[in-house]
């Protein structure tokens, strides 16, 4: 089967060949319809509209009467976001083929396109009487339900769909993804699973469920269905990916690694598997082996911010500082807007004695996502460092607006101004951190090794405890 594939790829690689040839010399030359068809196809899969719409405009004039021809002109429209020349090309195929459902969801697809959502849901209303397959009909009205943002209403058209035929894969994928809009991704399960009752070798179904199972953050669930995925169809290498991204959420990184290698050896190369098979390296501390996938990620895409993140990483595990910045610079310059980048900086830039900086960079940070409770303590940590207590105390003020559920950074705030000398104001902080985690308390000893200071936190402690 696979040799047959690769046959009619090079039998379609042979016909874009005459086609251009043909081009070129301003010659004419037959080519069935069949072979115009995947001509316009190879070009579409390339990504090459202009080419497309020439091969289809010249197929058009040898076969005018072509509604598959006409679908690719109007869906080539579409991609140029030319939407009503598209819609006049389909109701000029509409003459030649009037139950033609294709030209109907095609055009369905458009009006949703054009953000005319209800006339697409009446569009596909009107036809759902005169279809024997009615399950596609609720599923397009559920995807013009999901492009107008009405995922309830997107929910009840794709359950309808899976009762009209309980192996529409797409509408049970679909809905997976509106209810995971709507908070509600746990109803998804059990369409999953009687869908998983009635096909059990349904590698897609297995997938699927794996899906919402990440999604829910049960990622034990979800490697056990993407195993069965991948024992059903051992070539899954979308499987494979995810089963490894739920293999590094249960800090399995040995299995993640033989998930990430499994695609690099059986898909075309991408800089995200790279990265993420050098995460699990990473993860098992064999860190010059991973800053060599890292590199590869960067090989294939120098614009991968994510490659020289790791890179980066690396090369701080390893206290070589200096060079590591020079990666981590090169990630910010590329994704300025990621926290742990600044993290990584300063804390590089904190260890080589570049204070200025390093606290430039934990503001940065915590400027980016005031919720990243390690950009606000780091950020105190190195100001309390630098004898700085007003200013780490104040640091921990703005972290407690920001975190009012972060038993830490009451504790820390307590720290710093006890250190500053505001006793009254310390122990109002320290009392909030008992009542948030009592057992957090044991911060403080660590800042204070002056016994008379421990007794006297000790004694607040006792009578928090009392009361």
């Amino acid at each position: 089967m696979e040799q047959d594939f690769e046959d009619r790829h090079e039998d379609v690689l042979h016909s874009v060949k005459r086609f251009e040839s043909m081009l070129k010399r301003s010659e004419s030359s037959f080519f069935d319809l069949d072979t115009y068809e995947q001509i316009v196809e190879h070009y579409m899969d390339e990504g090459k509209i202009e080419e497309a719409a020439q091969a289809c405009d010249i197929a058009l004039e040898q076969y005018p009467y072509s509604v598959e021809l006409m679908l690719c002109k109007a869906e080539l429209y579409s991609n140029l976001s030319q939407y009503d020349e598209a819609l006049e090309v389909l109701a000029r195929a509409e003459l030649f083929n009037p139950s033609d459902n294709d030209i109907i969801y095609l055009r369905s697809t458009i009006y949703n396109l054009k953000g005319d959502y209800q006339a697409a849901i009446e569009l596909l209303t009107e036809i759902l009487e005169m279809v024997e397959e009615k399950d596609e009909v609720y599923y397009h009205i559920g995807l013009a339900y999901q492009s107008w943002s009405k995922h309830h209403n997107a929910v009840a058209a794709f359950k309808q769909a899976i009762e009209e035929n309980m192996n529409n894969e797409n509408a049970l994928y679909e809905l997976a993804n509106s209810l995971d809009e709507i908070g509600k991704l746990e109803e998804s399960l059990p369409y999953y699973e009687k869908f998983i009752d009635n096909d059990p070798f349904s590698q897609n179904a297995w997938y699927n469920i794996g899906i919402a199972y990440s999604k829910l953050g049960r990622f034990d669930k979800a490697a056990e269905a993407y195993e069965f995925a991948v024992a059903i169809q051992d070539d899954f290498s979308s499987a494979y990916f995810n089963l490894g991204n739920a293999y590094m959420n249960l800090s399995n990184w040995a299995k993640a690694e033989e998930c990430y290698r499994y695609c690099l050896e059986h898909e075309d190369q991408s800089p995200e598997v790279y990265c993420c098979l050098g995460a699990s390296i990473e993860r098992q501390e064999r860190f010059d082996e991973a800053i060599h996938y890292y590199q590869d990620a960067i090989k294939l895409d120098q614009l991968w911010d994510d490659g020289y993140f790791g890179v980066g990483i690396c090369l701080c595990e390893k206290k070589r500082w200096f060079e590591a910045i020079h990666f981590l610079n090169k990630a910010i310059t590329l994704n300025k807007h990621n926290t742990y980048y600044w993290l990584a900086l300063a804390d590089a830039e904190a260890n080589l004695g570049n204070l200025v900086t390093a606290l430039e960079a934990y503001q940065k940070a915590a400027e980016l996502d005031p919720q990243n409770t390690e950009a606000w303590v780091k950020w105190s940590v190195l100001s309390h460092e630098q004898g700085e207590f007003d200013t780490a105390a104040e640091l921990m003020l703005s972290a407690i607006d920001q975190l009012p559920e972060e038993s830490e950074l009451y504790y820390r705030a307590s720290i710093y101004l006890i250190k500053a000398g505001k006793y009254r104001e310390a122990f109002n902080y320290l009392e909030t951190g008992l009542i948030l985690n009592f057992d957090g308390h044991e911060i403080m000893f660590e800042y204070f090794k002056n016994l008379e200071t421990q007794k006297a936190i000790y004694r607040i402690i006792e009578q928090y405890k009392k009361k």
